[in-house]
């Protein structure tokens, strides 16, 4: 496909202006608009959903105290929105959603290995946050399950469609409502709840191993993002500052986590049955009676649109794979498709899932850590350190270009670091030997992390780097046309290195 071609061919019309015309394809300078603060309170909203709540539970469920709970949830956050908020910064330097980046590591071909696992995220996280958001909204409106299902995915298909600006006005609206509402539960929550009153259901100890395993869910949980973050950050002008893209995007996405996560913590410490609808339910009926059923409204909302957010980006990843092995035209019938699969696929899942759904979400969100940490390796070392932001845009989408169809560079530490994890596994099917000695606790990031990135790294030594250069020149001469805008190119590039040099990357 055409890499700057408009997502509507000239038979449909440009397309309304109200529906985004961009797909897979970059996006070229002259169309970028936004402003980098919109990062902050996109992703803070992004983030401030009940299912980040359900990650919170964890740790008092293993028998951790509250302090020890509020600290692996907050460090392992931080930790995880690390990797996040440096991709981020991919998003203006070259224009393109996050996913089909990949394809500069793997091969155009070869990147359909993270985008397999990328796709199971989007799936996984829509089922868990339908099935909330339909609680939450039949605890004041009627209506069966099944009814509720159609309605929030049906709402998060439209604003799919009508793509990144709307996506992105809704976000940052939501954040102040959000804020409020959940400023005067948490004021009421430490006010109302006695930690220590479900001693008796779970015995509030310290364990070391339960403290790591709280921490790589929530460091799981937050990289998860890690796969669309530049999806919402491409229309950002190219020379937009790297820093404040990072730390935008990390205060924003951090942030929520940290307080929400939080918040999960003591419902579960204090509630001898914690569960996300009744928690917020008690709490805010306890400080003004009906505040607690209108902040689990707003916490359904909250989650539609994030529902929305997620449909969107795989629309684009599912568009990226198969236009690897069949080239896609973009046009609006075929996002509508998309989304529109996507959305019945969540449907179906959403349907068959068991009633107790906690034990399979805390599952999901440790084999989502499981897989996207040697992508996340692998595509931030090519970024900051291999190729330090610059790319040829045109051959990402070309066979023949010097990406090739398959990249074994990409795709041989890719595999390598997740073998690597293996030994470190803790799940509920399987637990590593390492796992096993280590007494329980999971540190599989770490091999995952060091294995996958430095391998790639070490394979990328005799890149040759001077054709690459060539491509770009080339990549941008047709994206841009020649003269200045190439030059802000190149600049808006270098700001990525000279970024992560900054940062201690």
């Amino acid at each position: 496909m055409d890499p700057t071609a408009p997502m509507e061919d000239t038979s449909e019309g440009r397309g309304s202006r109200m529906i985004e015309v961009r797909s897979i394809d970059y996006v070229p300078v002259r169309e970028r608009h936004g402003k980098v603060w919109h990062q902050g309170p996109f992703w803070f909203t992004g983030n401030f959903v009940l299912t980040t709540m359900v990650t919170g539970f964890l740790g008092p469920a293993l028998g951790l105290s509250l302090p020890l709970s509020v600290a692996a949830v907050i460090l392992g956050a931080c930790f995880g929105t690390f990797f996040m908020a440096f991709h981020a910064n991919q998003g203006p330097r070259m224009g393109l959603p996050q996913m089909i980046q990949s394809r500069a590591q793997f091969g155009i071909r070869g990147a359909i290995v993270p985008f397999a696992a990328v796709v199971f995220v989007y799936v996984g996280f829509n089922v868990f946050n339908v099935v909330l958001a339909a609680q939450g909204l039949r605890t004041v409106f009627p209506g069966g399950t099944t009814l509720w299902y159609v309605l929030i995915i049906g709402v998060a298909i439209v604003l799919a469609v009508v793509g990144h600006d709307l996506l992105h006005l809704v976000q940052r609206w939501l954040t102040y409502v959000l804020i409020a509402v959940f400023g005067v539960l948490t004021v009421g929550a430490l006010i109302h709840l006695d930690p220590h009153s479900a001693a008796a259901g779970h015995a509030a100890h310290g364990s070391w191993t339960s403290f790591l395993v709280v921490f790589s869910a929530a460091a799981g949980y937050q990289i998860s993002y890690a796969v669309y973050v530049s999806d919402y950050s491409r229309y950002l002008p190219r020379d937009v500052p790297a820093r404040k893209v990072i730390w935008w995007t990390y205060a924003g996405a951090a942030g929520s986590a940290a307080w929400l996560m939080s918040l999960g913590a003591l419902l579960a410490s204090a509630l001898p049955h914690p569960d996300a609808i009744s928690g917020i339910r008690q709490v805010g009926n306890a400080i003004l009676p009906g505040f607690g059923t209108f902040a689990v409204v707003v916490s359904s909302v909250a989650l539609v649109g994030i529902m929305a957010v997620n449909a969107y980006g795989a629309m684009l990843t599912t568009t990226s794979a198969v236009d690897a092995f069949r080239k896609v035209k973009p046009t609006v019938r075929i996002r509508i498709a998309g989304i529109v699969a996507i959305g019945l696929i969540v449907f179906t899942v959403a349907m068959l899932l068991p009633e107790n759904y906690l034990e399979s979400f805390n599952t999901f969100v440790l084999m989502m850590l499981y897989f996207l940490i040697p992508w996340t390796a692998v595509n931030l070392v090519d970024f900051y350190w291999v190729r330090r932001g610059h790319y040829a845009v045109t051959a990402i989408f070309d066979p023949s270009g010097i990406y090739g169809r398959w990249s074994w560079r990409g795709i041989v530490a890719y595999v390598a670091g997740f073998v690597a994890m293996i030994p470190f596994f803790s799940t509920a099917f399987y637990t590593g030997p390492v796992t096993k000695a280590l007494g329980g606790a999971d540190l599989s990031f770490i091999p995952g992390l060091l294995v996958g990135g430095g391998l790639y790294y070490l394979l990328c030594r005799n890149l040759d780097f001077a054709a690459e250069r060539a491509a770009i020149a080339e990549s941008e001469r047709e994206l841009e046309g020649a003269g200045a805008e190439s030059t802000e190119g190149a600049e808006g590039a270098e700001g990525a290195a000279t970024a992560a040099e900054g940062s201690g990357a």
